[in-house]
């Protein structure tokens, strides 16, 4: 008798033994299937970022000086290229969704319209100054070290724009940053070449 009862309480264990293991296998798979979607999320963020980045230097070409000392039919040539070029830019759709209340909503806004400006200042220089100082806002002011020459704008911190991009969530604070970096970049070069 003791044989037989120590028998089922064995196959009365085995069903838990089993549902455990595929519990953990089931964990498993769930696990991986999250780690791949974070990678196509991490993938997809790239690539909305070339487009950003694209979209943005359109911009400034559009808004730069030297187009004005081209002769009219060379501006509308121009144009009409990077018409066509926007058009072609329009087709790519990428939404990787942000998940944010109403009052970070406001903030990114207010930050994109801070940092549109700068796009769309005729002010190379100006414009560059002013992103540092977004910049700087992004990373926190650096210290001046004593009897520094460092530019005033590469130490000072633009508060209200601060004040906005602190509001925002801290997936949106990355891509502002990033995006902060492509412009200064590409304004360096055009105050270098001006």
């Amino acid at each position: 008798m003791d044989n037989w009862g120590s028998r089922k309480r064995f196959k009365a264990d085995l069903p838990e033994i089993i549902i455990s293991d595929s519990h953990e296998r089931f964990i498993k798979l769930v696990d991986e299937l999250d780690n791949h979607v974070e990678k196509l999320r991490k993938d997809a963020i790239t690539l909305q970022e070339k487009r950003d980045y694209l979209s943005m230097s359109m911009d400034l070409l559009k808004n730069n000086d030297l187009l004005s000392n081209l002769q009219e039919y060379e501006r509308e040539e121009i144009n009409c290229y990077m018409q066509r070029v926007h058009s072609r830019l329009a087709t790519v759709e990428l939404n990787v969704k942000t998940v944010r209340n109403s009052a970070q909503e406001e903030c990114l806004h207010q930050v994109n319209v801070f940092i549109d400006s700068l796009i769309s200042s005729p002010d190379a220089v100006i414009s560059r100054q002013r992103c540092q100082m977004f910049l700087n806002a992004c990373d926190g002011a650096p210290e001046a070290a004593s009897g520094s020459t460092r530019d005033p704008c590469e130490l000072t911190v633009d508060k209200k724009f601060e004040s906005s991009l602190l509001g925002c969530t801290l997936d949106d604070q990355k891509t502002i940053k990033k995006r902060l970096h492509a412009l200064i970049t590409y304004l360096n070069k055009q105050t270098i070449s001006d």
